[in-house]
């Protein structure tokens, strides 16, 4: 019913910037948060940002070099991450706080998630 695509990972040199963007689709009448989580190889998933209309939210981590930002029109939002590390290569996913009608709870949905690969 719901569906979200990242795009913007890639190959990219320390210090360097990358942009991923998330689309949601689909059966959505309202969105409440979003927000984009990590997982590097043999870790848990991380919380990396998250957007509600009260306010962002990061990770110590990438406080200060990422900022994460929402279209509420166009279902959208973007992670604009700039001085990169190698710590932060991970498959980094998009997720939402969804609701398909005025009838339906919230339920969160994942994207399928892209990679994300700093180079020393």
């Amino acid at each position: 019913q719901v569906q979200l695509v990242e795009s913007g990972g890639g190959l990219v040199q320390a210090g360097g910037s990358l942009r991923l963007s998330c689309a949601a689709s689909g059966s959505i009448f309202s969105i409440n948060s979003m927000g984009w989580y990590r997982q590097a190889p043999g870790k848990q998933r991380e919380l990396v940002a998250a957007i509600t209309s009260g306010g962002t939210n990061y990770a110590d981590s990438v406080k200060g070099r990422f900022t994460i930002s929402r279209d509420n029109a166009k279902n959208t939002m973007d992670l604009q991450m700039n001085s990169l590390k190698p710590e932060d290569t991970a498959v980094y996913y998009c997720t939402a706080n969804v609701r398909v009608s005025v009838w339906r709870r919230y339920d969160d949905y994942w994207g399928q998630g892209t990679q994300v690969t700093v180079s020393s």
